[in-house]
């Protein structure tokens, strides 16, 4: 339905957006650096060891998302975590392989593009916790399975410290020698859940730009350990890293409402202190939220989780950023960072002033 170029895109939403937030979503490689095809993990469980439970519908409603690739790392911290790491991967592999023409394995650069020109849904493979990588070979032998992507700690580990370890001892010598493996072989490294010190370290030890895949703003979320100071954005920037804003409400604002302009807020405060491209979407939330079982409140104020990414342009629009600018927003910073972080060809992009 079209009222004055404003449109309703399904039935399921009420919600209308402008034509050019809709077009920058549907031209534009969209990339969540933490996006759940689903948070019910024994969904997720039997899609992947029974395919053909994966239905039409539930192809069609992620399509629907706006989202061309999804990085669905979980974080394993109990039990076997090197079993369970591998057999994620595997379940990605029988996932992909059922379901040849909507799903395809993003391994290099080029596939960024192949997923896009060809109307597939992208899955990039990481893990939200390096435990197990026992030594650095495994770094190698993840990597020959698919993994591109590991969070260096999810709590502390014999890599170095987590955001919620009572002291942070920093990265650690082996974790010095997991980074320079990981530089070596291109599997790009992922600071979200570390601790500051052990933040600070990886970036100073990484020949390669770092990520943080799914975090936000200390300056705008006071005493949220999960949230990255600005000298660490900085830091991160300065080394052609990229920082994934989330969508999750605690990491958004510490009380009251919190809605997708707090979100807002937060890439504002990211484009001020370190240039355009250097922010990007982790949003760490599926199409649904994280309210089904709410025994605490996490979702946002007055979100689709289903429309999530055109509420960010729609919004992105309305604070005046460029077209270009959403675009890289949207996917085209985690883009090169990420092929930089891979190949190792490309200088880290320079910091630019906001564009008006």
């Amino acid at each position: 339905m079209i009222n004055r170029g404003r449109f309703s895109l399904f039935a399921h939403s009420g919600q209308e957006y402008s034509a050019q937030a809709v077009d920058l979503v549907r031209n534009s490689t969209v990339i969540d650096m933490l996006g759940l095809l689903t948070l019910d993990y024994r969904k997720m469980w039997t899609w992947q060891t029974q395919p053909v439970r994966f239905q039409p519908s539930d192809y069609q409603r992620l399509k629907n998302s706006g989202i061309t690739v999804f990085h669905p790392a979980v974080g394993y911290i109990t039990g076997d975590i090197y079993a369970e790491s591998s057999k994620d991967i595997n379940g990605w592999d029988l996932f992909i392989a059922a379901h040849p023409q909507e799903f395809l394995r993003i391994d290099g650069p080029a596939d960024f593009a192949k997923a896009k020109v060809l109307g597939k849904i992208g899955i990039l493979i990481g893990q939200q916790n390096s435990v197990h990588f026992r030594t650095a070979e495994d770094v190698n032998n993840f990597y020959s399975l698919g993994q591109r992507v590991s969070q260096l700690t999810y709590t502390g580990n014999r890599i170095g410290g987590g955001s919620s370890d009572a002291r942070d001892s920093g990265l650690t010598p082996y974790g010095v020698e997991i980074v320079e493996r990981m530089n070596q072989v291109g599997m790009a490294v992922d600071i979200s859940h570390c601790g500051d010190r052990t933040t600070m370290e990886a970036i100073e030890a990484s020949r390669k730009p770092v990520l943080v895949t799914h975090s936000n703003c200390r300056a705008l979320v006071p005493g949220s350990v999960r949230c990255k100071t600005d000298e660490a954005i900085r830091r991160m920037a300065a080394n052609g890293g990229v920082i994934g804003v989330t969508m999750v409400r605690g990491f958004v604002r510490a009380g009251g409402p919190a809605t997708i302009e707090h979100v807002l807020d937060h890439i504002d405060h990211i484009v001020k202190l370190a240039g355009i491209e250097h922010v990007g979407v982790g949003s760490d939330v599926d199409l649904d939220g994280r309210d089904v079982h709410p025994a605490r409140k996490y979702d946002l104020d007055g979100i689709d989780y289903s429309m999530k990414i055109y509420d960010l342009a729609e919004g992105l629009v309305r604070r005046k950023y460029s077209a270009r600018s959403i675009e890289l927003i949207l996917g085209g910073n985690f883009e090169r960072a990420l092929t930089d972080a891979w190949t190792g060809s490309s200088p880290p992009a320079a910091s630019l002033p906001r564009p008006e």
